[in-house]
């Protein structure tokens, strides 16, 4: 049943009869009806007697049949088309019982196309066609209905059409309610049947069948029938309806949810975001990613496409997705495994360093042959101003990989290597994700500078957090706080720097592969000057193409007289300040001297900052000189005793530290164990206090280094005996007078070489550090290679 309240035109059948006031209105004036009347074709519905029907009528012929019938006496025949595809129907198309109508209103619409509002009265048959042009004319016969049957079966038949149209309203959802009251106020059983036929959702033929039926009887009985199939239908729809709704409630709820929230936001006027998620999921379609992050990526998108891009945390949900697919998950660059060109670039950006070339050739080679390996962490552990750094960066050239540097030093909240949970405001993945997503590569070689600088705090450990990022055997899972994934580390390249192992937490420095960087001897320093830092501050300083030579006797002049260093750094800026001069000179149009001269040298940068004199005045008994390993490198150290009546006293002065403090009083104690075999009074132990001084008291020290040194200086003050010229040492001592090989032993010698000694005292189980170290560098220095303290006094002071 069809209760749609609409004008349609006549070849359309879903429309709301009307009810006339009366409902024996269609049984009078009868004889006012001409025996030949104007036809109407309807295509697609039938009317009943009683029935109002609401009509636009469109075809010419129509138009005109219309227009004439409502001039004169307002009666129209209606018949309905037998092929309702029929644009201009012939006499056969017709059928041939119709409902005699009345039109009762007539309404010129402004397109041009008429509405007629007619009202059914009686049937007729046609009996001929008497015209066909302007429009259909037919002589007709009518057809009165029959007596309507008062008995109790009828009724019942009656009551039950009311009924079973009823249950058809009441479970079709497209059907008003109020036309279940309408139903019930119908009176007259003959327009029941009418109206409920008219309303039928049936075919045209069944509805021209109920029309033909002169029975009222028969009528009834097979409109039950339909009614009864129709309620069939209408209950088999509702259940198929439910069972689907149940099997895809989720999805169909979720979807029309959606629709909703589209139209919604596009109704507030905010902007929609379906483009830049079309965006995103084009992008999506050419990633390479594991199943884990697809499925985030899923979800994250159909959050976004339920959100406004408005709401507070569309931008959390969008900056979330926008990472996983920025981020390079299976993207690798390809290794270049020539080891002669990665051994000429490093070469070529690096003079020296030949343990640590070696030690890459050797990766690259077992990666050559393997095809893939867990990347080693290596560490390298030197003073500043050597080129660790930039080591890092020579390597990721010669691999072919991108290169990426993190800052440690003074970081001090673990999220900054985790990330923050992405519901903090202002929440980022940590840096290692951010460095990856930057470089668009998993396998980079990525330098942490200044690892051994890491701070702790309330905020938490980083070098903890660092834990799990070093460490091959679980780096390929590692986890940031913000992505909420695991990601694959294992391809990365993770090279360490560090001036000092000792501030550096014992787990993590487990995880590193330590590899020392010695400072540089004067004859490396003379090369890198030459190959880099010249040609580097020429080019800062627009010199390029003036001729600035720098002979070797001058380069030397400058390491010796201007420089205190392991590294090269203070070597660049000293040249920085010659070329800075030099530019004024061209700048002044003054004539250029070259190549430099020593003299040159000093009025540009004055008198030398450093002198080997200090040494030659050192003829004091009681005074030592020490060699000293800091992070910066090594260092001379001297250290003074001096005895002053009083009760055998030992005072320590120069900021020592603990270690430092107990040599001093191991050296004394094993002085006045032996002190008949050094030609010593023993009296002087209980009449006279010792004071032992290191001097730059500024400068903190501490180590067992010193305790040789200690032991001669005490020995030279109490036997009054100077120490030999020129001579410094190093060692640990023990009580029982043996001597213990130290660390540091190239940068030490350096620095001893530096400052113009001749002799070195050294254990000798440190004469294999020696020997690693470029015979070249140390020409001219002589070696005591010692084991007991007696060897140590008898090379000092010769007792």
């Amino acid at each position: 049943m069809k209760f749609d309240i609409k004008f349609r035109p006549e070849d359309e059948m879903d429309f709301l009869p009307i009810i006339p006031l009366n409902e024996n209105e269609g049984d009078e004036n009868l004889d006012e009806i001409p025996d030949e009347i104007a036809i109407l074709p309807l295509r697609n519905t039938v009317l009943f007697p009683g029935v109002v029907l609401p009509i636009t009528v469109g075809r010419d012929k129509s138009i005109l049949a219309v227009n004439d019938a409502y001039k004169g006496n307002k009666f129209i025949g209606v018949v309905a088309q037998k092929d309702s595809n029929q644009e201009n129907p012939e006499a056969e198309d017709l059928e041939q019982v119709g409902t005699i109508a009345k039109i009762i209103k007539l309404i010129k619409m402004p397109d041009g196309g008429t509405t007629v509002i007619i009202q059914g009265r009686n049937k007729f048959s046609i009996d001929q066609i008497s015209s066909n042009d302007p429009y259909f004319k037919a002589v007709i016969k009518r057809i009165p209905d029959t007596e309507t049957p008062v008995d109790a079966d009828f009724e019942a038949h009656i009551a039950n059409i009311k009924d079973l149209a009823t249950n058809i309203i009441q479970q079709s959802p497209n059907i008003p309610s109020e036309a279940s009251i309408i139903l019930k106020n119908i009176e007259k059983p003959s327009f029941l049947i009418h109206f409920v036929s008219s309303n039928l959702n049936t075919s045209v033929e069944e509805k021209q069948q109920l029309l033909e039926m002169n029975d009222i009887r028969e009528r009834a009985g097979s409109l039950m029938q339909l009614l009864q199939k129709e309620l069939q239908f209408v209950e088999l729809k509702n259940k198929v309806t439910n069972k689907t709704r149940t099997e895809l409630d989720k999805q169909q709820r979720e979807y029309f949810l959606q629709q909703q929230l589209k139209s919604i936001k596009e109704e507030l006027g905010g902007d929609t975001n379906s483009q830049e998620i079309k965006e995103m999921l084009k992008k999506a379609e050419a990633k390479k990613w594991p199943e884990t992050a697809k499925e985030a990526f899923k979800k994250g998108i159909e959050k976004l496409e339920r959100m406004h891009p408005s709401t507070p945390d569309y931008s959390v949900v969008y900056n979330h997705v926008d990472l996983m697919l920025d981020l390079p998950w299976e993207e690798y660059t390809e290794d270049r495994y020539d080891l002669g060109n990665a051994k000429k670039t490093l070469d070529h950006d690096h003079y020296g360093m030949a343990k640590i070339k070696e030690r890459i050739l050797e990766y690259l080679a077992v990666l050559k042959l393997k095809g893939d390996m867990k990347s080693p962490i290596l560490c390298f552990l030197g003073p500043p101003g050597i080129g660790k750094t930039s080591l890092g960066k020579s390597i990721a050239s010669a691999l072919g990989r991108k290169y990426v540097r993190l800052s440690l030093g003074g970081l001090h909240d673990e999220s900054e290597i985790r990330g923050h949970r992405k519901t903090y405001i202002g929440a980022m993945p940590g840096r290692i994700l951010q460095s990856l997503r930057k470089v668009k590569s998993s396998n980079p070689v990525i330098v942490l500078d200044e690892i051994d600088k890491v701070g702790n705090d309330f905020r938490g450990d980083p070098s903890s957090a660092l834990l799990e990022v070093l460490d091959p055997e679980q780096n390929n899972n590692f986890y940031d706080n913000y992505l909420e994934l695991e990601y694959d580390l294992s391809k990365v390249l993770f090279i360490a720097t560090a001036n000092n192992i000792q501030t550096i937490q014992p787990a993590l420095r487990d995880r590193l592969e330590i590899i020392d960087l010695s400072g540089y001897a004067i004859e490396e320093k003379i090369e890198i000057a030459k190959r880099h830092l010249i040609p580097k501050q020429k080019e800062l300083h627009g010199l390029t193409k003036n001729n600035i030579r720098f002979p070797d006797k001058v380069l030397a002049q400058l390491i010796a007289d201007y420089t205190r260093e392991s590294g090269v750094r203070e070597l660049d800026r000293v040249l920085a300040s010659i070329m800075r001069n030099q530019a004024k000179k061209v700048a002044m149009n003054e004539v250029l001297k070259s190549p430099l001269t020593t003299d040159t040298v000093q009025e540009i940068l004055g008198k030398p900052r450093y002198t080997n004199d200090l040494y030659k005045t050192v003829n004091l008994p009681g005074v030592a000189v020490g060699l000293a390993w800091t992070y910066v490198g090594g260092d001379i150290l001297f250290i003074e005793s001096s005895l002053s009546d009083g009760k055998g006293e030992l005072h320590l002065t120069g900021n020592l530290g603990n270690v430092m403090k107990e040599s001093a009083t191991t050296a004394l104690t094993y002085l006045k164990s032996n002190a008949g075999q050094y030609h010593i009074d023993s009296t002087l132990f209980q009449k006279k206090n010792i004071h032992i001084h290191v001097p730059e008291g500024a400068t903190p020290k501490d180590g067992p280094s010193a305790g040789v040194t200690m032991m001669s200086s005490i020995a030279s003050a109490l036997t009054g005996k100077k120490v030999k010229p020129y001579l410094a040492m190093t060692g640990e001592i023990t009580l029982r007078g043996q001597v213990l090989p130290v660390g540091g032993i190239k940068e030490k010698i350096l620095a001893a070489k530096r400052a113009g000694l001749k002799e070195i005292i050294l254990c000798q189980q440190n004469q294999k550090d020696v020997e690693e170290v470029e015979p070249g560098f140390i020409k001219g220095l002589k070696f005591h290679y010692v084991s007991r303290m007696e060897d140590v006094l008898k090379i000092a002071i010769g007792v």
